[in-house]
């Protein structure tokens, strides 16, 4: 029998992962993953689901309403993208990720079944995520879109309520140069009868959806307009404090980082068309959920704290509009701790990353680095573009010596942020043997 080590060996070697390759590997397009859910039994019609897109928060955002689920007793699947330290944590069920003898499994199952075919990594992933799902009878599964949405794999399911987060710049080279092009890419979700929420939309990109759910016959809500969180603010625990009549007044969430306040807002926005559709959830269990996200969900990287005297930090938000909301929060808090700013960074290669240098602040010591996958942009490019922004650092061969210079250099009033793309922060908790549960 193969081991789990050579499975992944082939999963990795064998099918392209953009996560790691890059363009390369992008497969639009939903051919492939139909022929695949056809081979399998359609294991995706036996469950309901949530389908999550967005530029930023959708991890986030689908965490939480995985928690508030599991909180309200259904049994629920997680399938999120990508992983940090294990293969394992894309698909999980209330909270445990797949064992490793279901991986093997399902791999063995697939290079016998007679499939001529040729899915990417994701298309593959994804359908070993339905079928583990299917196996184990899960109630509901959120199901997070990898890349876009029209055209993403997983826009095969039909689920009880598609979910939107923002639109931002990302991906541009696959998915538009536009916000309104962008917008079209990830509304793509909407289907016929099912509810719409949006989290964050401009002008332009408003009426891309409302137009998209007009010709879809369907219902949009969006969570600028009903505002369901009151308040929220930073809470002594590391999370944040929050008051909304729609989880029952005051609550904690266990997610910090004031970028959450949005998600918050559009879980909350969620929560309420869920209840409209007849998915019960109570008051106690979405704020049980929200509290609980991280421990009940295995939920890591963001705005997590893995170290104390000097403050340490990682956020995988890797995009302008994540950028902006991390560097404002690193602000905050240098401030309020009267330090200096400590920076680990790096980028993948295929980023726009000139305007989101542009973002970086001038005050901070930089701890320039790569990540050990393909994707990466070389540390000493990187090096260069920030000397002529400016920006003042050394380059050191891994994240995980950079970290440990942050460290090193800083005091204890101080404060190390470790970001600028998810494999940066996903090699220092490896580094640190920080799975997500």
């Amino acid at each position: 029998m193969t081991s789990y080590k050579e499975t992944l060996e082939w999963l990795y070697q064998q099918l392209p992962m953009f996560s790691r390759t890059g363009a390369a590997a992008y497969k639009p397009g939903l051919q492939t993953s139909e022929q695949l859910d056809a081979h399998f039994g359609h294991p995706h019609t036996k469950f309901r689901s949530i389908h999550v897109a967005g530029t930023n928060g959708k991890g986030s955002t689908s965490h939480l309403l995985a928690a508030m689920l599991q909180s309200a007793g259904y049994r629920t699947g997680l399938y999120t993208s990508p992983h940090l330290v294990d293969f394992r944590e894309r698909m999980r069920i209330d909270g445990e990720m797949i064992p490793e003898k279901d991986v093997i499994d399902f791999v063995e199952r697939f290079r016998k079944c007679g499939y001529e075919g040729h899915p990417s990594f994701f298309e593959l992933t994804m359908m070993m995520a339905f079928d583990w799902f299917a196996k184990k009878r899960v109630d509901f599964a959120v199901i997070e879109v990898g890349m876009g949405g029209r055209l993403d794999s997983t826009n095969i399911i039909t689920p009880e309520l598609s979910v939107i987060t923002n639109i931002s710049k990302d991906h541009t080279q696959f998915l538009g140069s536009t916000l309104a092009e962008i917008a079209a890419e990830k509304a793509g979700i909407i289907k016929p009868g099912v509810p719409a929420v949006v989290g964050e939309a401009s002008e332009e990109v408003r009426e891309v959806f409302e137009m998209k759910a007009s010709e879809a016959g369907t219902t949009i809500l969006f969570a600028e307009d009903i505002r369901p969180l009151q308040s929220c603010k930073p809470d002594p625990r590391g999370g944040l404090a929050c008051k909304s009549p729609v989880a029952g007044g005051d609550f904690y969430c266990g997610l910090g980082g004031d970028y959450q306040k949005k998600n918050i807002n559009t879980v909350l926005t969620a929560l309420v068309e869920m209840r409209r559709i007849g998915i019960e959830i109570s008051d106690e269990a979405a704020a049980d959920g929200m509290a609980r996200v991280c421990e009940t969900t295995g939920l890591a990287g963001r705005w997590m704290k893995i170290g104390d005297s000097p403050l340490s930090i990682c956020d995988t938000g890797h995009n302008e509009a994540g950028i902006t909301y991390t560097m404002q929060q690193l602000e905050c808090t240098a401030s309020a701790l009267g330090g200096k700013k400590h920076i680990v960074i790096g980028f993948v290669a295929d980023k726009a990353i000139d305007d989101i240098i542009r973002l970086l602040p001038h005050d901070a010591e930089y701890y320039i680095t790569q990540a050990a996958i393909p994707r990466a942009l070389a540390a000493e490019a990187l090096a260069e573009k920030l000397r002529e922004a400016g920006l003042i650092g050394n380059v050191y061969p891994n994240p995980a010596a950079a970290y440990e210079a942050a460290r090193e250099n800083a005091a204890g009033n101080d404060v190390v942020y470790v970001g600028g793309s998810t494999f940066i922060v996903a090699d220092v908790l490896a580094a640190l043997n920080t799975t997500p549960l």
